[in-house]
């Protein structure tokens, strides 16, 4: 089955242009380096929930909307593998130095796909 890194950040609404600049570079590099897929998405319905949301999870503020990112690899050792590479590429030297988020919000984590097609 195959691995996924997924992402979650609140990127002020000022800033989409800069960071779909950002993340075409990430898609560029990560894909350069043998991941299966890359995908950035802005939030289009995504309600504010009284105990839990995606904005909450987040703390998004109201001139912030929600990216949900993901990025696929073969397995978790491939995943070891572009993530060595992609950090040594000299393109993605001092990307989060300038990022257009709030790095502190970000979750992130690893997962292993159970279903998949």
């Amino acid at each position: 089955m195959s691995y996924v890194d997924g992402f979650l950040i609140a990127l002020p609404k000022a800033n989409i242009e800069a960071y779909r600049k950002m993340a075409e570079l990430g898609r560029e590099v990560w894909m350069s380096h043998g991941a299966l897929a890359y995908a950035e998405c802005l939030a289009d319905d995504v309600p504010y929930g009284e105990l839990t949301s995606f904005p909450r999870a987040v703390q998004a503020k109201e001139d912030e909307t929600v990216v949900f990112s993901w990025i696929v690899y073969r397995d978790r050792a491939h995943r070891g593998e572009v993530n060595s590479k992609v950090m040594n590429d000299p393109r993605m030297a001092g990307a989060m130095n300038d990022a257009p988020f709030d790095g502190k919000r970000m979750i992130f984590g690893g997962f292993e796909m159970v279903v998949e097609s």
